[in-house]
């Protein structure tokens, strides 16, 4: 793709968030895609079309995309099986009174390919998936506390430990902490709380590497307490390896939970699990009347077929670990206030809050990051604040050539301005929302 114009044609999508935001609340359904996650005013609000790891925004100007609509689109976008399936499954129909055979195929596939799966039960998010998989090993158990490292959604039994507002105090006892690569944070929560723990959930990995022994360490600690251990897979599913990260790394939950990459873009999520704790879900109350959407579970066995058939997770690997090199190196070099952390199928890009030694106030770091994402946006690349970058199975050696170089340029022109205390002359920044004063 040729470098973008100067600056950034932004007409049409300004308009639209102006019309949006009088109709919807953040003006977008999920925080994590609200204008005030990117670079206000310097950034695409409204994507047009994509295709492959490229998108269009309204206004015509052309991306590649980082940020892979927050992790579903492993493939990419429009990618070809997926789309023939769902158009055939279009033809015979959305859903219907009665089962399809899809349900059943769909599962079977998830028991070849993901070693805890003996059984599955389908739903439409993340978060309802988490609570599902909650719900049954409480029920498996006959306890109530969970005790959990890493973010799992908005309901109320999870956001009660990070976001309390409008959420009853009464739930903050039932959920409890503890620290990744800390096995002695999670062995004294599971001691305090002997015998009323029904689960132990995790995401494998999530912006840090897992030490040696630490996975299975928790599966020891979980077992030994008697309460059963639930991979959040979301993330990690389909992107480590076709098996998840329990393949990768060879610990085996009793539960796993998978949702973004499993259909490339459909809303599906899946709770898998040893058989005799999934067949709780004919006792517990976990219904769902989309469960069963037919056009999602059309693109989940035509994106696990292709996962199944195609080294996609080792060029996921590749793509990741030659962008993480670029980055880090670019990083090395200039002293800007970003780290590039974790594994290389799912890099995090994250602040430091200092530059050239010196502590930067979080006003200063907040215009770093809108300076940053959006001078790559000027130059046609799409990152998201504090987050992971997803490489998916359509970008290619020419994209990660292209977004190494332009970083460079921004993160040169960007120290450039630090060290002359100039930034601020450059971004002027708007009050933010509470929700993002954290990143």
């Amino acid at each position: 793709m040729s470098k973008p114009t100067r600056e950034l044609k932004l007409d049409k999508s300004k308009a639209l968030e102006a019309r949006a935001r009088k109709f919807i609340p953040g003006v977008t359904q999920t925080a994590s895609k609200r204008p005030e996650a990117f670079a206000p005013g310097r950034f695409p609000d409204f994507i047009d079309h994509g295709k492959g790891a490229h998108v269009w925004d309204v206004d015509g100007n052309e991306y590649i995309d980082y940020v892979m609509a927050c992790g579903p689109v492993t493939l990419g976008y429009c990618y070809p099986a997926v789309d023939q399936a769902i158009q055939e499954q279009l033809a015979k129909g959305i859903i219907f009174t009665r089962l399809t055979a899809l349900e059943g195929e769909v599962a079977e596939i998830l028991s070849e390919v993901v070693p805890c799966a003996e059984m599955t039960r389908f739903f439409k998010g993340g978060v309802e998936a988490n609570s599902a998989a909650l719900r049954l090993a409480r029920a498996f158990t006959d306890r109530q506390k969970v005790v959990s490292c890493g973010y799992r959604g908005w309901h109320d039994q999870w956001a009660v430990t990070h976001t309390p507002r409008g959420i009853p105090s009464c739930l903050a006892d039932l959920t409890l902490t503890f620290d990744y690569n800390d096995l002695a944070s999670l062995e004294t929560v599971l001691a305090t709380h002997q015998d009323q723990v029904a689960a132990v959930i995790i995401d494998p990995v999530s912006g840090e590497r897992p030490e040696a022994g630490f996975l299975a360490g928790v599966k020891e600690l979980a077992h030994k307490h008697g309460a059963l251990l639930i991979f959040d897979e979301i993330v990690t599913g389909f992107r480590l390896d076709v098996g998840g990260a329990q393949a990768y790394y060879g610990v085996v939950p009793d539960m796993a939970v998978f949702a973004k990459g499993i259909a490339n873009g459909m809303p599906l999520s899946a709770v898998t699990g040893r058989r005799e704790v999934m067949k709780m879900a004919t006792e517990v109350f976990i219904p769902l009347t989309y469960g069963g959407e037919a056009l999602s579970l059309a693109a989940a066995r035509a994106t696990l077929g292709v996962l199944q058939e195609r080294d996609v997770t080792g060029h996921i690997w590749s793509v990741g670990r030659a962008l993480m090199r670029g980055v880090k190196q670019v990083l090395s070099e200039t002293g800007v206030p970003f780290a590039c952390t974790g594994i290389e199928a799912i890099p995090a890009f994250v602040a430091t809050h200092e530059f050239q030694g010196i502590s930067l106030a979080e006003d200063e770091q907040q215009r770093a990051w809108i300076y940053l994402l959006g001078q790559l946006a000027r130059r046609g690349v799409i990152w998201r604040k504090h987050s992971l970058i997803v490489p998916c199975y359509s970008h290619t050696t020419e994209d990660v050539d292209y977004t190494a170089a332009a970083f460079h340029e921004v993160c040169t022109d960007l120290a450039r301005l630090l060290a002359s205390r100039t930034l601020q002359e450059e971004v002027q920044l708007t009050e933010l929302p509470i929700g993002f004063r954290r990143l």
